[in-house]
């Protein structure tokens, strides 16, 4: 079996300037630190504003720090007249190793297509950024397709064209459970999980499926995240509000010491 290392990943959305997010990194840093955290058990991923990830760059290169990060989105263009758009080209010059492609509120509030976040997938693995793919569905889809059909199709969509031995991460995020502060339940998000690792065999093999982590996103607190990581295909979470409370986004990633596995 293969071994995939943990990743719990912040999505900071619209929040913290790039002082804040100097100070935040410099925290985060320093508490796992003085925990002994290790980051080849649990790898840890920050997904700051655009305009704070230079200043995040200099600090992360500064200190020397273990901490990864990368950008929200991408742009499916590597440069031209595409006002406000931004290049995988300048995320991959700022050292980004990741970025968020397909989130749902890119999906519900800027109405992106699946071929749109297939062509952005395509220009992050072009300037050699690992895309964190999003998938998942609505109450309404749930109620009407099932709880897989939907994010299954739509990881389908965005891999079209993707190379059989690409690196990337899947993120599971059930729409009705973002924000809500209700997440899904371990089982519930392992059902998913197992369905999109099946898809990732179908359609990049299964040497690919058995190395992508697939990570689960919605309402991930330190008090439910053990649950999640004890399943077989969870491998690990995208954070959202919690990853602004220092001590909360903490104690989540070192979910193998305060809860254990």
């Amino acid at each position: 079996m293969t071994n995939r290392t943990p990743l719990i990943a912040g999505n900071w959305k619209m929040n913290l300037d790039h002082l804040q997010a100097i100070a935040f990194v410099q925290k985060l840093a320093w508490s796992l630190k003085d925990a002994s955290h290790s980051y080849s058990d649990v790898e840890v991923a920050l997904f700051p504003p655009f305009t704070d990830l230079r200043s995040v760059q200099t600090l992360v290169s500064a200190d020397k720090l273990e901490l990864a990060y990368g950008a929200q989105d991408v742009s499916a263009h590597d440069s031209g007249a595409y006002t406000g758009e931004i290049s995988g080209q300048f995320l991959a010059k700022l050292d980004c190793a990741y970025v968020i492609i397909g989130h749902s509120e890119r999906r519900t509030l800027h109405n992106e297509t699946d071929e749109q976040i297939g062509a952005k997938v395509r220009a992050a693995l072009k300037h050699g950024l690992v895309p964190v793919l999003c998938v998942g569905e609505t109450a309404a889809d749930l109620e009407e397709f099932g709880p897989s059909a939907v994010p299954v199709g739509q990881l389908k969509a965005a891999l079209a064209g993707v190379p059989s031995d690409a690196n990337i991460v899947v993120a599971y995020e059930p729409v009705w459970a973002i924000g809500s502060g209700q997440a899904a339940t371990p089982e519930q998000a392992e059902q998913v999980c197992a369905a999109l690792r099946a898809e990732l065999a179908a359609t990049l093999g299964p040497d690919t499926a058995a190395a992508t982590r697939v990570l689960y996103g919605g309402s991930v607190k330190s008090g439910n995240i053990a649950g999640f990581m004890r399943e077989p295909n969870v491998d690990g979470a995208l954070v959202g509000g919690a990853s602004l409370d220092l001590d909360e986004f903490s104690a989540i990633v070192r979910f193998k010491k305060h809860v254990g596995v």
